[in-house]
């Protein structure tokens, strides 16, 4: 699935992983002591650059995917995505989507004839189906421990 003209989704290469998760637990050691800001300096700079706190943590997350053989991919929360790209990324069909979007489950607008969704709308719905599965898989595990079926 191609996102914008910048994005590749590439698997890491064996080697890449290793070294992404010498990396990744390398970086997780350092100590943060309350500072929002962390600063990484390079054998070809002299002056250090801040790093964003958030943006560390994501690196941490991307390192630690590339160490698990996982490609990773990132999108801008206003991304806009074509109705087969959300499909792709919900695991469904495409006239399934379109059913979700005309009933109003996921917000969406039209460009042309077309339907366009935000990567965040799809993300909150993806949130919220996750949540209303685990309220219904705990609620079966009670009945089965109610019910004495050794769950």
């Amino acid at each position: 699935m191609k996102l914008n003209e910048n994005s590749q989704m590439t698997i890491p290469r064996l080697e890449e992983a290793k070294q992404a998760g010498l990396a990744a637990r390398s970086f997780a050691a350092i100590p943060r002591s309350g500072s929002p800001t962390l600063r990484i300096s390079t054998s070809s700079q002299n002056q250090p650059v801040e790093v964003p706190e958030n943006a560390f943590r994501m690196f941490l997350e991307i390192l630690n995917q590339m160490a698990r053989g996982n490609a990773v991919t990132l999108v801008p929360t206003h991304h806009e995505l074509t109705t087969q790209q959300a499909a792709d990324l919900l695991h469904v069909s495409r006239p399934f989507l379109v059913k979700l979007l005309e009933t109003g489950e996921i917000p969406h607008h039209k460009v042309g004839t077309r339907r366009r969704l935000k990567f965040q709308d799809l993300m909150t719905y993806m949130e919220k189906v996750r949540g209303e599965s685990k309220e219904a898989l705990d609620s079966l595990a009670a009945q089965a421990q109610e019910l004495g079926m050794g769950y």
